[in-house]
């Protein structure tokens, strides 16, 4: 499946509010300055490509020049991708291939790493500031509880998000987003709402 202008619109301007925004990250976005990494992931049949420059991150559902650096690995593997620490292991195991420049990824997780995403400021937008400091609570709170519960949300919120752009008619899009924004904010209403009841035993 490709990726729709919604999708890499929404990635482009999350990654450019949390790498862009802070002064003290230009050093670590200087190395990236001009670079292009193109990222592969196996369920999807259109790659991702991230234009850096000086003051944005452009996000590509096309692009038909040449990358410095291209990553193929699986959506599952993302999240390990903000701990540089992880970058080698996941080389060796085969869980991420690397064509090109390793060095463009190695400052990209770097710059990752750097940044400090705050859950709750990402997710506000979307679902609301209650249900966002909900999950930001649950992700701050470090226990396997509740990061099981919340990797249990995302995969259903990915298998409904795959399931209807796959269905759904192009025009219909906007209208999708809509409603699916508020079917996530419910169920992260009620994740938030079994959260405080843990919290409060």
């Amino acid at each position: 499946m490709p990726f729709k202008p919604l999708v890499t619109a929404g990635i482009e301007n999350v990654l450019n509010a949390f790498l862009y925004r802070a002064p003290a990250l230009k050093a670590a976005r200087q190395r990236l300055n001009g670079k292009v990494l193109r990222i592969v992931l196996k369920e999807f049949s259109t790659p991702l490509v991230l234009v850096f420059s000086e003051r944005q991150l452009d996000v590509l559902g096309e692009w038909e020049g040449e990358a410095d650096c291209s990553v193929i690995t699986h959506m599952s593997v993302l999240p390990k991708l903000r701990d540089r620490q992880q970058l080698t292991a996941l080389i060796r195991s085969g869980e991420l291939e690397v064509e090109g420049d390793i060095q463009v990824v190695q400052n990209f997780v770097a710059l990752s790493d750097l940044a400090e995403f705050d859950p709750a400021e990402l997710l506000a937008p979307f679902i609301g500031d209650i249900a966002a400091e909900g999950i930001g609570k649950a992700i701050h709170g470090g226990t396997a509880f509740l990061r099981k519960s919340f990797q249990r949300q995302q995969r259903y919120a990915a298998e409904v998000m795959t399931e209807e752009w796959r269905m759904a008619p192009g025009p219909l899009e906007v209208a999708w987003f809509a409603e699916e924004t508020a079917a996530v904010e419910r169920a992260v209403d009620a994740l938030s709402k079994r959260l405080e009841k843990l919290e409060g035993k």
